[in-house]
């Protein structure tokens, strides 16, 4: 499933084809129960072909680990797969370019639980404004291409490097996805969704 999954060579968004060294696709079981959805790879994911593998990465596998989850156990993409110059946010049309990627990914996963990871693939898979720090930890259905999910709103991991009290803001919201799909002791609270 793994090579269906991979986009090889694409050519969509001229200015991140340029600023890009590679293509950066999701990583992690094509079976995991949860999905993180960043919003693009930055310098470090470009240089080593994974996503949050750089600063962000440390604090969300650190973050996963405090709540009994390796990384290995999940699987962790991006909204689009190119690196944008300076890490900028996507553009919207880039965003829609890359869609096709991200829906298809999403299908053939099939996660218990999306968790967005900052203010853009949250708004980008949700369809509308979010108040990312308000809305942390709260779960909703986002209608992603011809399936439904649900969707846990979090806090990108970069916000606690910035602002150390966006730590417990993260951590409360991975501990939600963690427990929705807990399934120690044959119990999911997804039927509560």
């Amino acid at each position: 499933m793994e090579d269906e999954l991979a986009v090889i060579e694409c050519q969509r968004c001229p200015e991140l084809c340029e600023s890009r060294s590679r293509i950066v696709n999701g990583a992690g079981p094509n079976d995991a129960d949860l999905l993180f959805v960043g919003e693009g790879p930055g310098e470090q994911e470009d240089s080593q072909g994974e996503p949050f593998v750089g600063r962000s990465g440390s604090v969300l596998d650190d973050a996963l680990r405090n709540h009994g989850v390796d990384r290995r156990d999940v699987r962790i993409t991006n909204c689009v797969r190119c690196r944008p110059p300076e890490n900028r946010d996507p553009h919207k049309q880039e965003l829609e370019n890359c869609r096709e990627y991200l829906e298809r990914e999403i299908a053939a996963v099939d996660p218990e639980v999306i968790v967005t990871l900052g203010k853009v693939p949250s708004e980008h898979l949700l369809g509308r404004d979010v108040a990312v720090t308000k809305e942390a930890g709260e779960l909703h259905e986002a209608k992603i291409g011809e399936g439904s999910w649900p969707l846990l709103v979090c806090v990108h991991p970069a916000a606690t490097l910035y602002d150390s009290s966006q730590q417990e803001t993260l951590d409360a919201a991975l501990g939600e996805a963690v427990s929705l799909v807990d399934e120690e002791g044959g119990q999911s609270r997804l039927g509560e969704y």
